[in-house]
């Protein structure tokens, strides 16, 4: 079972030393993999939880790629509404050229309602534009030379890993398992709480699936410690005393996770957003957190 960090990529205290601290120590303390969260449109209702400024997932990917030799890099949701396919698999495609076959990628149909109306994107299609644009996307990665609105397309350079690389569906809910079984991709709940996997989610997943292929499951969890223990059923897994959060890792593991990522990040886990130097502190602290629990989680 692989594990990821998430590294958060918005807020005063992601700066590029920051960023390049954050990358420097998911290879260094022995991680597999690492992913960027996705907004285009920093509204209101984004920068409520995620405040500004926010990096560009696919730009930052790209910066990523260049400065690490051994991890994984994805997204830890990409908006697939947001863009359009042809823009995305291109973008995409050259990442994973970029990182020589290191990227995943993580979608989501989105929720930020007033991000979608900067956008022009009407949300209540999201679910309808994310099945539309996934299949571009593929159709798009499966020859040098695909038709698009009547007109041949280049599309190399073709993603490295083929026949693309590893698609991840995020989202909690029955779509989200019905996507992941329709697009041969792996399932990407989000902060599940403590338990819930095991007792609902993973079989639902294998209910979905109908018989089918059951997708890989590939969970993001919190990564809050605390000194004591506290109580199953008011907790998100990855929530607790470090024996708890092993207990977790090893349910995972016993559930057949083949990625666990990790969101060290305080906000996520229900904290108060800090600006200024307050957010560059928070950082260093959240990566020296890392860097310990590394030491019992690997």
């Amino acid at each position: 079972m692989k594990i990821g960090v998430t590294v958060p990529n918005f807020g005063p205290g992601a700066t590029v030393a920051s960023l390049r601290a954050w990358a420097a120590l998911v290879e260094d303390a022995g991680f597999d993999f690492l992913m960027v969260g996705d907004h285009v449109a920093a509204t209101g209702d984004v920068t409520a939880s995620y405040p500004g400024p926010f990096w560009e997932p696919l730009t930052l990917l790209g910066y990523l790629a260049g400065i690490t030799r051994r991890a994984e890099l994805g997204t830890t949701v990409l908006v697939v509404p947001y863009r359009d396919p042809l823009l995305t698999a291109r973008s995409l495609a050259g990442i994973d050229q970029l990182s020589d076959g290191r990227l995943i990628v993580g979608v989501g149909v989105g929720w930020a309602r007033e991000e979608f109306a900067v956008l022009g994107v009407d949300p209540r299609r999201r679910g309808e534009l994310t099945d539309t644009y996934l299949e571009a996307v593929l159709a798009l990665w499966a020859d040098d030379v695909v038709p698009v609105a009547g007109r041949d397309v280049d599309t190399r350079p073709r993603p490295h890993r083929r026949p693309h690389p590893p698609l991840w569906v995020g989202g909690n809910g029955d779509a989200a398992r019905r996507r992941a079984v329709r697009f041969g991709a792996a399932w990407h709940p989000l902060r599940p709480r403590a338990g819930w996997l095991r007792r609902e989610g993973v079989p639902a997943l294998r209910a979905a699936a109908a018989g089918g292929p059951v997708p890989d499951l590939v969970p993001r969890i919190v990564l809050d410690p605390t000194d004591g223990p506290r109580p199953d059923d008011a907790r998100l897994a990855g929530q607790g005393h470090p024996d708890q959060i092993r207990a977790d890792l090893d349910e995972l593991r016993s559930l057949g996770a083949t990625h666990v990522l990790l969101d060290p990040h305080r906000d996520a886990a229900g904290g108060t957003p800090r600006s200024g130097a307050a957010a560059g502190e928070e950082h260093a602290r959240e990566r020296a957190l890392l860097e310990r629990a590394a030491g019992w989680i690997l």
